[in-house]
């Protein structure tokens, strides 16, 4: 039995040794990755902006920076890095310039998350969230390089003009007085009175006072707060409002002051966080009944 063999055409192989190079052309094509095309200098977004600090400050950022909460930065979903845009407080028109190097947020209905330095500057530090309005900007420009200083010339002499000699007074006739005895003083010896012994009486306690940073009936926020001031005061604590429905915890600085001492100490408070008030040193909360 005799088996044809059917010749394979040219052609075919041609169609096939293309259809394998155009196939293996596709599969590297689709894991090129398209650079981020930059920002649109102007564009504008509105929404809810939030800030971080510590724990995050020292770590690495998705730009590959050391994140520091005391720099002027933000962390963006979509901006490429390095973009520069202008925040500003719907609630109260302060503005602040920051430059995108991290990604974030990524809590539903937020559309930025600021730097501690950045937040202060707009003053939602208390408030830990604010609607904002972002917009692209051009990077700022390099700062003017300083004028070299002039060199020192040669000291120049300065001669004081003569002065000149006041007229001397005609001599003045010398009279003499003759001494003047004074009288003899005669004192008087008091009579001895008896010593009056005063009561004795008890001194009123002196007031002490500390400086409430904010009062909140959230707890994690009142603790954020306090984390932020014991690092920039050394004395910060969050204390339950007992008796009260529902609880308020209150975020205090500072410990058995004087009025004067804590007033000084609410007007430092009051610039790292917007809001502070003097208050009475508050009363210890109550031990628990067993």
């Amino acid at each position: 039995m005799r088996v044809l063999r059917r010749p394979i055409h040219a052609g075919f192989v041609c169609i096939a040794l293309a259809a394998v190079f155009v196939a293996g052309c596709g599969h590297h094509t689709a894991h090129v990755k398209a650079p981020i095309p930059p920002a649109r200098i102007g564009s504008t977004e509105t929404g809810v902006a939030s800030w971080y600090g510590i724990p995050y400050d020292g770590r690495r950022a998705a730009s590959g920076e050391i994140y520091d909460m005391r720099q002027l930065t933000a962390a963006h979903r979509q901006l490429p890095f390095q973009t520069w845009v202008e925040v500003t407080n719907l609630s109260n028109g302060k503005q602040v310039e920051v430059r995108i190097n991290d990604r974030g947020p990524f809590v539903k209905g937020r559309i930025l998350d600021l730097s501690q330095a950045a937040a202060r500057d707009i003053d939602m530090l208390r408030a830990g969230t604010a609607r904002v309005r972002i917009k692209v900007i051009p990077p700022p420009s390099t700062l003017p390089t300083a004028p070299a200083s002039p060199q020192p010339s040669a000291p120049v002499e300065i001669t004081a003009p003569p002065t000149a000699a006041p007229d001397e007074p005609p001599d003045a006739p010398i009279v003499t007085t003759p001494p003047v005895t004074p009288p003899p003083v005669t004192t008087t010896t008091p009579a001895t009175e008896p010593a009056v012994t005063p009561s004795p009486t008890t001194a009123p306690p002196t007031p002490s006072y500390a400086v409430q940073a904010g009062a909140f009936s959230d707890p994690a926020r009142a603790e954020s707060l306090r984390v932020v001031l014991q690092e920039l005061f050394a004395e910060a604590r969050v204390l339950s409002s007992h008796g009260r429905t529902p609880p308020l915890w209150r975020v205090i600085v500072g410990h058995e002051m004087t009025r004067e001492q804590a007033a000084e100490l609410a007007i430092r408070v009051r610039r790292e966080v917007g809001t502070a008030i003097v208050v009475p040193e508050p009363e210890p909360a109550p031990a628990p009944k067993n």
